[in-house]
């Protein structure tokens, strides 16, 4: 099969992605082999080529947002069938026996592995997975639309619920990228007023036709006092601007995986009146399970631009430059 390997971690600018002619893996037992059909780009990938990440599997093809069609089943498969359209995505396995997978915490599993980090992803035209940690895929989205669902919007998702958003609350947004694109709409379904500060006047733009009531420059503080902020930049010096946004009792969640370093804090602007700092690692099946079931009842409808698969260096490039709104999506 065809697939985009990377080697050696580098600068997006040198085209560190090769592309390999590679055997097709076979299913090890309760895995499924997936025939992919479009893998979404992320900011992640960006992070992992560039060797923002410590450690992973190396050599590693990479890509965690990808749809497909199960083709083959390894031994002892009970949930999944063949011809299943499914999605696989970051959260690869946890061990599900520690303390956090045994208390709905498997996000903060110490021996997960992550897809297209430390275990293969989907850069390519054929990807294994654990049965029980790929997700069905409502039959309302394309396999396309799907895609920045299944990282994008599962973190936004989880950011939210971190975020302690109220129901008919106001958000303020930090970063408006692939992800703050689906949750703008997940929120703005919870009845949510939604305002915005990011770089760029295309991405401006993008938040006001998406509906927010205010939109600014990065580090702007809106208007008016909010509930809750959400930081999707990974840009420490976002950090105080989002809690000096909040109301008292307000909640900022920093939804990265990865953030340049926090400036030292102000207490009474930015912690006083007991403001909530919290971070965002990973998700949950349940998560993505909620996600999908939400984004097919608003339906959400995800901005993607799709490129050959063997354009992913041109593609990721063009990420860093903030060059698109919404998601990149590769399709073999």
């Amino acid at each position: 099969m065809k697939a985009l390997m990377l080697e050696q971690k580098g600068p997006v600018e040198s085209h560190p992605l090769v592309e390999k002619d590679v055997k097709i893996p076979d299913p090890q037992a309760e895995e499924v082999l997936v025939r992919i059909t479009a893998c979404g780009v992320c900011r992640t990938d960006l992070h992992v080529v560039e060797g923002d990440l410590p450690d992973g599997l190396n050599p590693v093809i990479p890509g965690h947002q990808v749809a497909g069609v199960v083709e083959k089943l390894g031994s002892g498969c009970i949930e999944r069938r063949i011809g299943d359209r499914v999605g696989v995505a970051w959260l690869h396995k946890t061990c599900q026996q520690c303390e956090f997978c045994l208390t709905g915490r498997e996000n903060l599993c110490p021996r997960s592995l992550y897809t297209g980090y430390t275990r293969h992803g989907g850069y390519a035209e054929y990807i294994t997975a654990p049965e029980k940690f790929v997700y069905l895929l409502p039959e309302s989205f394309s396999d396309i639309e799907a895609t920045p669902l299944l990282c994008a919007g599962i973190i936004g998702y989880r950011a939210l619920k971190r975020s302690a958003l109220p129901r008919g609350g106001s958000l303020a947004i930090y970063g408006f990228g692939s992800s703050a694109h689906v949750t703008i709409q997940i929120a703005q379904y919870w009845g949510a007023r939604v305002f915005v500060a990011t770089r760029g006047e295309k991405h401006r733009r993008f938040a006001r036709e998406l509906g927010a009531v205010w939109v600014g420059e990065a580090g702007d503080l809106p208007p008016e006092p909010v509930d809750s902020a959400i930081v999707f930049a990974p840009a420490g010096e976002l950090v105080p601007p989002a809690l000096r946004a909040l109301k008292k009792g307000g909640t900022a969640a920093l939804a990265g995986i990865h953030m340049s370093d926090i400036p030292a804090l102000n207490y009474e602007q930015c912690l006083f009146h007991e403001k909530n700092l919290c971070s965002v690692e990973s998700n949950t099946r349940q998560d993505g399970r909620e996600l999908l079931e939400i984004a097919a009842a608003i339906p959400i409808r995800p901005s993607v631009t799709t490129f050959p698969l063997g354009e992913a260096n041109q593609v990721l490039e063009r990420l860093k430059r903030d060059g698109f709104d919404g998601t990149a999506v590769l399709v073999p």
